[in-house]
């Protein structure tokens, strides 16, 4: 074995980075554990404790380098929502809603009806909605012109009355990519701000479209107003930093007396609770000792206040100990509206000091604070506060985001600092004169959501509504905060198109089945392969398999992918299809050593051989998985990526990790026994002659073909949301119920009778309907899911006294919502990935192998597969008491079906392959007879291997992904006899009929 040491040096490398990645989750368990023990069921004082030290140092690694909670977290493997419970959401910015913006809401008949005919084509197409606005446009009045509708003041720069439709339907698009780019910055900070731990938020590829994935959130109203509120962009005159420090220290000294006066309260009467409080109040003081305060205590030396320890500064200074002054170490003031700066976990504290009505009268009425909206320093740990000057009439603020006609990033006129320019309207322009005129040498905070973006100082007064805000530090701040005023003036809601909600109890559920059924599924791979191969040879494949496992994990944690219940499928299905490339192996170094090889030589011929077939099978499987990468979307996609990473481990493992140990017990002249005396002679010398029976399966096959077609005629299938849109809710109630009497509870609610299902227990039922699915209202999903409650409420179903918000934390399982936008999108999506995974597969044999009869022969073969496992989904659906709908976990079964056939297919072919090249004298039956038996113990092991890995995720992967193992099953079934009896009978009919051809000639 050549490269050996450089093989040896990259498995321990490989290893060492896994290790090092999987630590930091290891370590977040821990301080997790710690958590839960402090808090003692109290899910706000544990909340409050991972909170108190998200800054500080909890991990020091080899002591090379100190990692934060925070730092520990972000780098712990992701869980999926399916595992950890929490919510999945897609949405979509209202593209109509701007465009109308941008026209300045203009009533023309034919505008206004290009834009209803544009939302009723983008459910059957790709283009993105101006393009479709555009043909709509054309279609309706092939002689009107865009120019006179978006001819506006705002625009007028852009657009005259000369410029054709083709330019103005540019610049529409160009801006409504800025204002969804800001749709994009804006629910990305709101998300950021709402503490969630480990967000995901992305633009997806249809423009327009936001994905947003929140683990372990639990009020899901909050989230649903947080992602579809309209932006609310205003400019706030600011009071300066000296004119508010007196009022800060006459705030602490009130507080100080508050604190002092509960004190002696507390000590006359010193209730049990109030004393507990006290006790739960001092332990999470002494978590929040932190660098921050430090400095205070360094600073407060300098005034000649004498502290020594942080117990004394926190009662002489409480408020001061959460908000540090905006002063340097002298003590000094700075200038500008900075007050202060804080800790995030000492934000709300500061919050609820500063909102208590005895502090609040100590301050000018129309002083008000908000927080900045990005961090002071990388890490996201400190903020600054800003005080705000609310002196008009009503209290809101002079300017808001409506005035603004035209924003862009720019450079001062040196060209080496980034400004952005902006252009007001002419009722802007006046205020904006006002105000600068009035507060030269102050700031005037420009808001977004409530959180300050910028606080730009005036350097003179501005006429004409043009102005330059300067003095920000990066391109990208002035991208977004040009982004954020170009688009202010434009409502940009987010409408909620996909949702998927589940809850933690559900999601813990998932997590133990996900382990129980991958711990017993590893564990007969393990005792099959000591079994079939010997303790010799078994071994070392269980090494390569543990090894492989430790990888897959380790790969996961380091690239920040994402572990979903299909993924934890995924490696289990790994672990069954890795044990081919073992089998092939051994299979392989047997044949050597009844040709009369020596052991060594035996083992190198054997690893040689036995490439070809492994590469071929693996890469078939690798394009299966790339598909299922590139038009999945997050469970699915989760699932391809431990498939593709599976593949690339298993490889090494098998090829390499095995070799090394089989290097090793040679070098020691240690004997190595690559079958067991129970199965060494198991289908070994088998001589069936399977052509002559291949009209049999022809007569089999074509049955069952025409006993599919039939169903699917007739019964059709049992589409999922995702094809059809609609909601569905996982509701567990307090007693079993049977499933006509919610249908009859909810016929009421929702219009019609919705469709019920029982889903795991007797008590849990599987709810879809399609009630108000095309109303995109903000609070839509809000009210059908009172609904929901009020139903099963009024059938007694449910308790009386429950709330809405105790029905969706503890009744709701899970839900889940797919728009008919979107539904028409996955549908599209589905049939190019079926369609571009059998391109891609028939090309690939048709180069491996040169032959396009074996690349059609595959390919009969996997539309045989598909076609029987979607006629018994058809035949099957509510007969079997579990899920069997069509929808994208489906598909990616389906996908996995064929990359798992086609890899059976493959090796089958292989063989025949050098069977041809070995005997050319022979006849071709015969070849292809002997071929298919010589693989005969591969395919059973193989096949024996996946099925047990895949029933026992059937068996105990809970309900969850039961249909979507119930269809691998069939797969596996079905494609191993395809192999045999359908792709290798088929090639051989079309390459005889062509020998008889080139004869004839």
């Amino acid at each position: 074995m050549q490269n050996k040491g450089a093989i040896l040096t990259f498995a321990i490398l490989l290893a060492a980075v896994c290790l090092y990645q999987l630590s930091f989750t290891f370590k977040a368990k821990q301080i997790e554990k710690d958590a839960v023990e402090y808090a003692q069921g109290d899910a706000v004082r544990e909340f409050n404790y991972l909170d108190s030290i998200s800054g500080e140092v909890v991990y020091n690694f080899l002591g090379l380098k100190k990692f934060t909670y925070k730092e520990v977290k972000e780098l712990e493997i992701n869980l999926g929502l399916d595992l950890k419970g929490g919510m999945n959401v897609t949405l979509e910015v209202a593209v109509d809603d701007l465009i109308r913006a941008l026209s300045n809401y203009n009533n023309d008949p034919t505008f206004n009806s290009a834009l209803l005919r544009a939302k009723e084509m983008q459910r059957g197409s790709q283009e993105d909605f101006v393009t479709l606005f555009g043909q709509a446009f054309q279609e309706i009045d092939p002689n009107a012109r865009l120019a006179s509708i978006f001819l506006t003041l705002e625009l007028r720069d852009k657009i005259n009355i000369n410029t054709t439709n083709a330019e103005v339907l540019n610049v529409i698009r160009k801006e409504t990519d800025a204002a969804i780019d800001n749709a994009f910055n804006i629910i990305r900070t709101r998300i950021d701000r709402f503490g969630v731990a480990q967000p995901n938020i992305q633009q997806l590829q249809t423009k327009g479209r936001i994905l947003v994935e929140l683990p372990g959130v639990k009020d899901q109203n909050r989230v649903r107003n947080l992602l579809q509120g309209t932006a609310m962009l205003e400019f706030w005159e600011t009071y300066e930093n000296q004119e508010v420090y007196p009022y800060l220290l006459q705030a602490n000294e009130r507080l100080k007396e508050m604190q002092s006066a509960n004190a002696a309260t507390t000590e006359t009467a010193a209730p049990e609770t109030e004393t507990q409080d006290a006790e739960a109040t001092t332990e999470k003081d002494t978590t929040e000792e932190s660098s921050l305060l430090s400095e205070l205590e360094a600073g407060s030396d300098s005034t000649g206040t004498g502290l020594d320890n942080l117990e004394n500064f926190r009662k002489e200074f409480p408020l001061f100990a959460v908000l540090n002054p905006s002063t340097d170490q002298q003590g000094q003031l700075f200038p500008g509206p900075v007050v202060g700066v804080a800790q995030s976990r000492d934000t709300s504290k500061v919050n609820e000091f500063l909102n208590r009505e005895q502090i609040k009268s100590i301050f000018p009425r129309d002083m008000m604070f908000r927080w900045t909206a990005n961090s002071v320093d990388k890490a996201g740990n400190f903020y600054r506060l800003i005080a705000l000057k609310a002196n008009t009439r009503d209290g809101r603020a002079p300017l808001d985001g409506d005035v603004i006609t035209d924003a862009r990033q720019d450079f001062d006129q040196l060209g080496s600092n980034p400004e952005v320019s902006m252009t007001m309207n002419s009722e802007g322009s006046k205020t904006w004169q006002r105000l600068t005129k009035e507060n030269i040498g102050k700031s005037i905070a420009i808001v977004l959501d409530g959180y300050v973006r910028s606080f730009p100082t005036v350097q003179n007064e501005i006429s004409g509504g043009r102005s330059s805000i300067t003095g920000l530090e990066s391109i990208e701040e002035a991208k977004d905060l040009a982004n954020i005023l170009k688009s202010g003036k434009m409502p940009a809601p987010a409408r909620i198109i996909q949702e998927e909600i589940v809850g933690p109890s559900l999601g813990k559920e998932a997590i133990n089945s996900g382990m129980y059924s991958f711990l017993i599924a590893f564990a007969l791979v393990l005792i099959y392969m000591l079994f079939f191969y010997s303790k010799n040879a078994g071994l070392s494949a269980n090494v390569a398999l543990i090894a492989n496992m430790f990888f897959i994990i380790g790969i996961l944690a380091s690239l920040g992918a994402t572990l979903t219940l299909p993924g934890i499928a995924g490696i289990v299905l790994t672990i069954g299809m890795s044990v081919d490339a073992n089998v092939l192996i051994y299979e392989r170094v047997q044949e050597e050593l009844r040709a009369g090889k020596g052991l060594k030589l035996a083992v190198s011929d054997g690893y040689k051989n036995a490439y070809s077939a492994i590469i071929d099978g693996q890469v078939t499987t690798l394009l299966t998985g790339i598909v299922l990468y590139a038009f999945g979307s997050g469970p699915i996609k989760g699932f391809a990526t431990t498939l593709i990473i599976g593949i690339a481990t298993s490889l090494f493992s098998a090829i390499f990790i095995t070799r090394l140990i089989f290097e090793w017990k040679l070098k020691h002249s240690k004997n190595i026994l690559f079958s067991s005396k129970l199965t060494e002679g198991w289908l070994r010398h088998t001589s069936i002659k399977f052509l002559e029976k291949r009209k049999i399966a022809y007569i089999i096959s074509g049955t069952l073909i025409v006993l599919s077609i039939g169903s699917l005629a007739i019964r059709g299938l049992n589409y999922g949301i995702d094809f059809r849109g609609g909601r569905t809710y996982v509701v567990r109630l307090d007693k079993d119920v049977e499933v006509g009497d919610v249908q009859q509870a909810l016929e009421a609610p929702f219009g019609s009778a919705p469709e019920v299902k029982t889903f795991g227990d007797n008590n849990q039922v599987r709810i879809t309907t399609t009630y108000k699915i095309e109303d995109d209202s903000e609070n839509v999903d809000n009210e059908v899911e009172a609904l929901l409650m009020q139903g099963l409420k009024d059938a007694n179903l449910l308790d009386k006294d429950v709330s809405l918000e105790e029905f969706t934390s503890d009744y709701q399982l899970s839900s889940q919502k797919v728009g008919p936008t979107i539904s028409d999108d996955i549908r599209k999506d589905s049939v190019i990935a079926i369609s571009f995974a059998l391109i891609i597969i028939f090309l690939y044999i048709l180069v491996r192998f040169t032959n396009w009869q074996f690349g059609l022969g595959a390919i009969a073969a996997l539309a045989h597969d598909s076609l029987i496992v979607l006629g018994i989904f058809s035949l099957l659906y509510n007969v079997l008491p579990f899920s069997l709908e069509i929808d994208q976990a489906f598909i990616a079964a389906i996908l996995t079906v064929l990359g798992y056939s086609i890899n059976d297919t493959v090796v089958v072919f292989d063989r025949i392959r050098e069977y041809l090249k070995l005997y050319p004298k022979r006849k071709r039956e015969q070849n292809v007879d002997e071929a298919i038996n010589g693989t005969l113990r591969r395919t059973f092991s193989t096949s024996l291997s996946t099925f047990v890995v895949l029933l026992a995720i059937f068996l105990f992967g809970g309900a969850t992904i039961q249909g979507f193992t119930f269809a691998l099953l069939v797969g596996v079934v079905v494609g191993t006899y395809s192999s045999i009896f359908v792709a290798t009978p088929i090639a051989y009919e079309f390459q005889k009929n062509l020998t008889k051809k080139i004869a004839k000639k």
